[in-house]
């Protein structure tokens, strides 16, 4: 597509000289208009909205300066050629002022002309070319920032980041996480009458549709997990607001669509108050989703079920996987899963809530050690479908040993290149261990990682928490101290890094089996 160009010249000899006489389009462009000074000039320059405006200097009226000062205000894109006969360093000064792009001496010859049209093109493609490639880079910096939104937004509804660290990474994105309350909403989309054809195209509107209204409230995040499911994290100020808000949206969701082949399924998690809680009304949502509950209300029967999930020893979980084996699978299964009688089997909440919790608790492990859970873990996306194929303990443990394989086989990858962290921690650990104030926080940052990620690999490799290890260093060292000094129990307390006697004796007495005075007395 050509460029235009626009032509301010009160001489018609010389106007029509140039109109007539320059191959604008052999230059690359288009003759768009002309007039006799500055102030017929603007309406139409507004109208023609050139690419280029040559113009004089020396005209009634509206000189080519007044001229070119409103057309760089008001239309800055234009690039503006002066032609002047008048050789004065102060014309050329102030041309230059007002940021005209060239600046030639008349008489100007057709081929001078020519030659500037040719280079201006250039510069035009040049400037174009920039533009669309800076408009590329833009939309890929969006797609990455929409993209490094939902990571978060799927990081925080599996629990696998600190609060302080969502919050930081939140307000980077522009997503103000910072509430008094939150919920997790999730919504299915489907057919109504399941063996009807599926349109996509169809199905995709009835998706946007949602997702706009959505959109339109502050308060409320967006991640599409899957194809059928929307995952919604709301806050607010207070409950009430988030219930509001939710049945409104809901109803207005359902109008929407009522007219369509489709339908919503909703679950609702239960409204939390800290971010870092947001995962259990995220596994609420999930199972409320399965089972048709309104997350607000269970029977009797659900109510008891639900009880009964207390019984799954969340600590043996996460002990196995940073310490067990893939090959002790089965044993850990029987363990802590199968003993709850025929739960896995009859029951669909407690079926739910276990291989949610097992498939979370593995992406928060990998999210730990520095992974990519949709990569490493990419059931995770589809954890619906999984749970729809689940009928026996046996498909249960099956689906829980597909996901937590994967976790554990990247926790084994990544255990050789953290030798060296673990034991600069150790040895920092063995030098201040008598520190009262030694703490898991200043400990990771000696081997630069986070308190997290430090807090992971420390149990992964060595199979006890920070805390237990420390403990560990401080009861060795107190009982070289009871065997070989006659030192007080107090002052042994200070020395191995307690304050409180009383509470050394009791943990002294914990990891013994005796007290201090008892333990000397032995000997």
């Amino acid at each position: 597509m050509a460029y235009k160009v626009f032509f301010v010249e009160d001489e018609v000899v010389t106007r029509e000289g140039i109109r007539d006489n320059v191959d604008w389009q052999a230059s690359g462009f288009e003759f768009c208009g002309e007039a006799a000074d500055g102030e017929m000039a603007l309406p139409l320059l507004r109208a023609a909205r050139p690419d280029v405006l040559i113009t004089d200097i020396k005209m009634p009226f509206m000189d080519g300066l007044q001229l070119s000062r409103l057309v760089h205000e008001r239309m800055p894109w234009v690039k503006i050629v002066i032609l002047s006969g008048h050789d004065e360093f102060e014309y050329a000064q102030e041309a230059i002022n007002l940021g005209v792009t060239d600046y030639l001496l008349k008489p100007v010859t057709v081929q001078k002309l020519q030659e500037t049209m040719r280079k201006l093109a250039a510069q035009l493609d040049q400037e174009k070319k920039e533009q669309e490639n800076l408009h590329k880079l833009q939309e890929q910096v969006e797609e990455n920032r929409a993209a490094l939104r939902e990571r978060l937004l799927l990081k925080l509804v599996v629990g696998a980041i600190p609060s302080s660290e969502a919050i930081e990474k939140g307000h980077l994105l522009g997503l103000d996480l910072v509430a008094r309350y939150y919920q997790v909403v999730i919504f299915k989309t489907e057919l109504q009458d399941r063996s009807e054809q599926f349109d996509y195209s169809e199905y995709q509107q009835v998706q946007q549709t949602l997702i706009e209204l959505a959109e339109k409230n502050p308060d409320i995040f967006l991640l599409k997990k899957d194809l059928e499911d929307i995952i919604l994290v709301m806050k607010g100020s207070t409950p009430e607001y988030l219930d509001e808000e939710r049945d409104v949206l809901i109803e207005s969701i359902r109008k929407q669509i009522a007219g369509t082949r489709y339908r919503i399924s909703v679950g609702l998690g239960a409204i939390q108050r800290r971010i870092a809680d947001i995962c259990q009304s995220f596994t609420d949502a999930l199972v409320n989703l399965q089972t048709g509950s309104d997350g607000q209300r269970l029977d009797a029967a659900q109510e008891f079920e639900r009880q009964d999930l207390l019984k799954v020893n969340r600590a043996a979980v996460e002990d196995y996987l940073r310490c067990g084996t893939r090959e002790g699978f089965d044993a850990f299964f029987d363990a802590h899963i199968r003993p709850q009688g025929d739960a896995p089997i009859k029951s669909s909440l407690f079926k739910n809530y276990v291989f949610i919790d097992l498939a979370l608790s593995a992406a928060r492990l990998v999210s730990d050690l520095g992974g990519d859970i949709d990569r490493i873990i990419p059931e995770l996306n589809s954890m619906e479908a999984s749970l729809s194929g689940i009928r026996t303990a046996a498909q249960l443990r099956e689906q829980a040993f597909k996901i937590v394989s994967s976790a554990l086989a990247f926790r084994d990858s990544q255990s050789g290149q953290y030798s060296q962290i673990l034991l600069q921690a150790k040895e920092y650990m063995e030098q201040h261990f008598a520190n009262p104030e030694l703490s898991l926080n200043e400990v990771a940052s000696r081997v630069n990682l986070s308190a997290n990620h430090f807090s992971v690999i420390f149990s992964q490799e060595t199979c006890q928490t920070f805390k237990e290890y420390l403990t560990e260093i401080r009861i060795h060292r107190a009982r070289e101290l009871l065997r070989t000094t006659s030192l007080r129990s107090a002052e042994i307390a200070y020395q191995v890094g307690y304050n409180d006697p009383h509470y050394f004796s009791s943990v002294f007495k914990k990891n013994t089996g005796l007290s201090p005075i008892e333990f000397r007395a032995q000997a």
